[in-house]
């Protein structure tokens, strides 16, 4: 494992930091940049991924043949890291959740023709889409096999019905992935779907209010009543949608915590450059040993989740599907997140708590990470069902 940059890499990065440096922080002072929601506001991010796409820093997930720039699961760790030092930056370059996920399972899966219709858009930034599989009690969270919303086949046409809530987008989507039920098999019983919004059979029963900022098109409840669905826009075989689901979410865990570690990065530099300039009772703070020792911790947590990142990365670069690492890097930097913004919250007092900086937005934002793509416990019961297969083979060396 060599977690040296490639050439390729390290010049997409520094060309990322300029980017956001020049063109992305700048927006995030002024109130006129933000949508009702707490995100950046439609007009204003059309010209920025305008300006992103000249710069060539546009989806770099996908291959170049899709006007992507073709990164590997490791080069795009260095990319999003960066991306992420702006609250902005993910969206900006079109690599931000959901689509993010969602292109890359429809690279991965799809059918030529579900590439081209249902894929390419959302490359392109003509569309964005949306994954619909987590469903209200007692339907199908962390565990899909609960799942209730059914897909009945009816010759050629498959005939949704169901309920899913917490859909990440779903209010701004055009193409929309769902997974629905269609037999009592545990392991296949479960397919994915494509579906246009346009389509009539379903509909957004309400945005439902959270905590912190969110993504275009919020957080939805959705409803299922006799949407049908042509079988040509089913991905995989019948009984595949937990395969389906498996490639979406082991790629967009991680991606999340590529985006993360930028965000606790950037959350350092804004408390770092406060306690240089800042004084009290005739010292610096960065000159007192309680401040260095909050500073220390953060750094290198930083770091630990930037390594479980990266050695996750490069297992999926190598055809691995790196569970328990993604696992891992998941728990772990969601919970640095969290305490990076706190850390810097704290040091730089009513300044951070207020809305002078962004990091109030950050801390609002981060307390999600622990829930997103799987509660933080369920990661820590899949990285315990490893260690009581494997026991001390849990740590072995990759040969």
């Amino acid at each position: 494992m060599d977690f040296t940059l490639s050439s390729r890499a390290e010049e997409y990065r520094s060309r990322v930091r300029t980017f956001v440096d020049a063109e992305i922080i700048p927006l995030e002072a002024s109130r006129s940049s933000y949508d009702s929601h707490g995100n950046i506001a439609e007009p204003v991010l059309e010209s920025l991924r305008n300006k992103a796409r000249a710069a060539g820093l546009w989806a770099p997930q996908m291959p170049e043949s899709r006007g992507g720039l073709g990164l590997s699961v490791a080069e795009r760790a260095a990319f999003y890291e960066e991306a992420n030092r702006s609250i902005f930056g993910p969206v900006a370059l079109n690599c931000a959740a959901p689509d993010d996920g969602n292109m890359t399972a429809l690279e991965m899966v799809g059918t030529d023709a579900q590439k081209t219709k249902w894929l390419q858009p959302i490359v392109n930034g003509e569309v964005r889409s949306a994954f619909a599989m987590t469903e209200p009690h007692p339907g199908a969270g962390s565990d899909p096999s609960m799942m209730l919303t059914t897909a009945e086949r009816k010759g050629d046409t498959w005939v949704v019905n169901g309920r899913k809530w917490f859909i990440t987008g779903a209010e701004g989507a055009a193409h929309f992935i769902v997974i629905a039920k269609t037999s009592e098999d545990r392991r296949k019983g479960l397919t994915a779907f494509l579906f246009h919004r346009d389509q009539p059979g379903w509909r957004v029963l309400r945005r439902i209010p959270i905590m912190g900022p969110e993504e275009h098109g919020g957080h939805c409840e959705i409803e299922f009543d006799g949407l049908e669905i042509p079988d040509e826009n089913r991905l995989l075989e019948v009984g595949d949608g937990l395969k389906v689901t498996q490639i979406r979410l082991g790629t967009a865990r991680l991606t999340h915590c590529m985006r993360w570690l930028g965000l606790a990065k950037r959350a350092m530099e804004i408390a770092g450059a406060y306690v240089r300039e800042r004084e009290g009772f005739g010292i610096r703070l960065a000159e007192r040993e309680s401040v260095q020792i909050q500073l220390g911790a953060v750094a290198k947590e930083i770091q630990i989740g930037r390594l479980l990142v990266m050695h996750a990365a490069w297992k999926l670069d190598q055809g691995d599907f790196a569970r328990k690492e993604v696992s891992m890097a998941k728990v772990h930097v969601a919970d640095t997140l969290h305490r990076a913004v706190d850390t810097a919250i704290q040091l730089c007092g009513a300044r951070g708590y207020s809305g002078d900086t962004v990091l109030e937005w950050m801390y609002r934002y981060a307390r999600q990470a622990r829930l997103v793509d799987g509660a933080s416990e369920v990661h820590m019961m899949v990285l315990a069902r490893f260690y009581m297969q494997e026991g001390t083979d849990f740590w072995r060396w990759g040969v």
